[in-house]
């Protein structure tokens, strides 16, 4: 067995034991073990990590953690430029796409709106989502950091708020997303792509008092529902653009 003192920053202390928070502490390692099992062992899922230092230097999650090792942790890091350090995972994704557990249908729907590919099925098994976002390149959003400690697993967000509306403009602040929305371009029931239609070919699929009151239409090729610019449209409208902040 090895000793090592770990020391966890800002936001990761969300996940460890209330002793532990925001101060260096000793810890009991098999021998052998290495970082990324030392971190999760202690509470915090690997995908919520960005840097770690070991006696001053950066590594990797395979470091085998050595007696007497001072181990720094810390989040993505929002306003230092850490690329002359080692980060722990190879590239970011270069397309940001997510797939959502069975508890964040709500913030599923409303990353479609904000335009983000985002799978959602409250069926989905932890294996399925486990599996699908290593296949399609997928970030987990998730409320179980279980989940996120899963091998394959290399890009999560561990969602704090509970309603759906703050979790949008949490993981917008985190992944930093405000620059690659693209609002009303993907349907929030099915995910899939929008189009818009001329009013001649919308029909029965609204109301006769929206057709005379609106001449822009656009419409789902999977469910075939038919969207317009009406008061739930500028309502979502307000919220994506205090969100991402309205086009320039």
């Amino acid at each position: 067995m090895v000793t090592a003192t770990f020391r966890f920053y800002e936001e990761l202390n969300d996940f460890l034991a209330r002793p532990q928070r925001r101060r260096a502490f000793s810890c009991v390692c098999a021998r052998d073990a290495t970082a990324k099992h030392m971190i999760e062992a202690l509470g915090v899922p690997h995908t919520e990590v960005e840097l770690i230092v070991v006696n001053g230097e950066s590594v990797g999650f395979d470091y085998a953690v050595q007696d007497g090792d001072r181990v720094a942790v810390y989040p993505k890091f929002e306003a230092l430029d850490i690329r002359p350090l080692l980060r722990v995972r190879d590239q970011p994704l270069r397309v940001m796409r997510f797939i959502a557990d069975a508890h964040l249908g709500g913030l599923a729907q409303l990353l479609r709106l904000a335009g983000f590919d985002t799978l959602y099925d409250n069926h989905y098994p932890d294996a399925d989502i486990e599996m699908l976002a290593a296949r399609e390149q997928r970030i987990v959003l998730t409320r179980d950091r279980e989940l996120l400690k899963r091998r394959t697993i290399t890009h999560g967000c561990y969602v704090r708020q509970l309603k759906p509306e703050a979790q949008l403009r949490e993981v917008f602040a985190r992944l930093d997303l405000a620059g690659s929305a693209q609002p009303f371009k993907l349907c929030l029931t099915c995910n899939a792509p929008l189009r818009r239609i001329p009013k001649s070919e919308v029909g029965d699929r609204a109301p006769d008092g929206v057709l005379a009151r609106h001449t822009q239409f656009v419409t789902c090729d999977v469910c075939g529902r038919v969207f317009w610019e009406g008061t739930h449209w500028k309502r979502m409208r307000e919220l994506v653009d205090s969100v991402a902040g309205p086009p320039g």
